[in-house]
C-alpha cells in the first residue's frame, strides 16, 4: 500500500470537492435547484456511463434493479437535494461542517443496521459528534433557521447511501453505481423542474459555474477513488476532514463569512471526534 500517494489524492479529492461546492453556490444564485441537479445529473451520469462501457461494463442490465441499488440511488436523491440546498440558503462553512458528521453516522448505522461492533468508546466520538451538530445548529435558539434542517437532511440521505452501498452485489461495476446515481440525480432535479422550479437560460455567467463543478466533482471523484485504492483505508479517512479547512478558506476569501464561535466550536467536535473514532477503528483492525 503507498499511504503517502493515498493521502494526497485524498487531499487533492477534499480541495476539489470543496471548489465544486463553491461553484455550485455560484450557479445557484443565478439558476434554480431542480434546474442545476438536472445539468449536473445527466453530465455526470453520461460521463460515468462512458468509463463503465471502456471498463467493458454495461450500463443497462438486471443487476441494476437490485435492492441495495435502488436504495443507495433514494439515498443519493435525499442527500444531494439536503445539501444542494443548503449550499443555496445558509454559509457553505456551515453547510460542510455538518456534512462532516456523515462517517460518524455511518458508523452508528452500520452498528443498528448491519449488526457490527462498535465499541464504547466510538460510541462516545459518535454522541460527541452530533452535540457539535446541535451547537451549529442550535434547535430552539434566538439565531436558528429552518434552512438549517437542509444539511441534517444531506447527512441521513447519504448515510442511507453509504450502508446500502456495503450490501451493493460484486457484479456490479464502481462506474456502473456512479452512473446509476448520477442518474438519480438527474430524475430528482426532472421532478423539481416539473413540480414548478421553472427553468431559466443561464446565459456565460451561470453556464460556467456548472461547467466548472462538473469538471471538480469528477476529477474529485476519480481522485478519491484512487485514494481508497493505492492506500489503506484506516490511513487515508480522517483526510476526508480536510474539506473543511478548504470550506473555511473559500467561505472566509470568497463569500465574506464569518463563523460565529458555537459554529468553530461544533466544527472542532465534529471533526475531533470523527478522527478519534477513524483512530479507534485503526487500531481495533490492527489487533485483528
Amino acid at each position: 500500500m503507498d499511504n503517502m500517494r493515498a493521502i494526497v489524492l485524498m487531499v487533492v479529492s477534499m480541495a476539489l470537492f470543496a471548489l465544486e461546492d463553491m461553484f455550485l453556490k455560484l450557479a445557484l444564485a443565478r439558476q434554480p435547484l431542480g434546474q442545476v441537479l438536472l445539468i449536473l445529473g445527466v453530465v455526470g451520469a453520461v460521463i460515468f456511463a462512458r468509463l463503465a462501457a471502456r471498463e467493458g461494463q454495461r450500463v443497462l442490465t438486471p443487476a441494476l434493479a437490485s435492492p441495495a441499488l435502488l436504495a443507495r440511488n433514494i439515498g443519493e436523491m435525499i442527500g444531494t437535494w439536503g445539501f444542494v440546498t443548503a449550499l443555496a440558503t445558509i454559509p457553505l462553512t456551515t453547510a460542510t461542517a455538518v456534512f462532516q458528521a456523515i462517517p460518524l453516522a455511518v458508523t452508528m448505522a452500520a452498528a443498528l443496521v448491519l449488526g457490527e461492533t462498535v465499541g464504547w468508546r466510538r460510541w462516545l466520538a459518535v454522541g460527541t459528534g452530533f452535540m457539535g451538530m446541535l451547537l451549529i445548529i442550535r434547535p430552539g435558539g434566538a439565531d436558528f433557521s429552518a434552512a438549517l434542517l437542509w444539511p441534517l437532511l444531506a447527512v441521513a440521505g447519504l448515510t442511507v447511501r453509504d450502508i446500502a452501498t456495503r450490501r451493493i452485489p460484486d457484479g456490479i461495476g464502481t462506474m456502473q453505481v456512479a452512473s446509476s446515481g448520477m442518474g438519480s440525480v438527474a430524475l430528482l432535479g426532472l421532478i423539481l423542474v416539473l413540480a414548478g422550479d421553472a427553468p431559466v437560460w443561464p446565459g456565460p455567467a451561470g453556464a460556467w459555474p456548472i461547467a466548472a463543478a462538473t469538471v471538480c466533482g469528477i476529477a474529485g471523484y476519480w481522485a478519491i477513488t484512487a485514494a481508497m485504492r493505492v492506500g489503506e483505508v484506516s490511513a487515508v479517512t480522517p483526510f476526508r476532514y480536510m474539506r473543511l479547512v478548504f470550506a473555511l478558506v473559500i467561505g472566509t476569501t470568497v463569500f465574506a463569512e464569518r463563523p460565529d464561535a458555537l459554529t468553530l466550536a461544533g466544527s472542532g467536535l465534529i471533526v475531533g471526534s470523527g478522527l478519534y473514532a477513524a483512530w479507534r477503528e485503526r487500531k481495533r483492525q490492527r489487533k485483528r
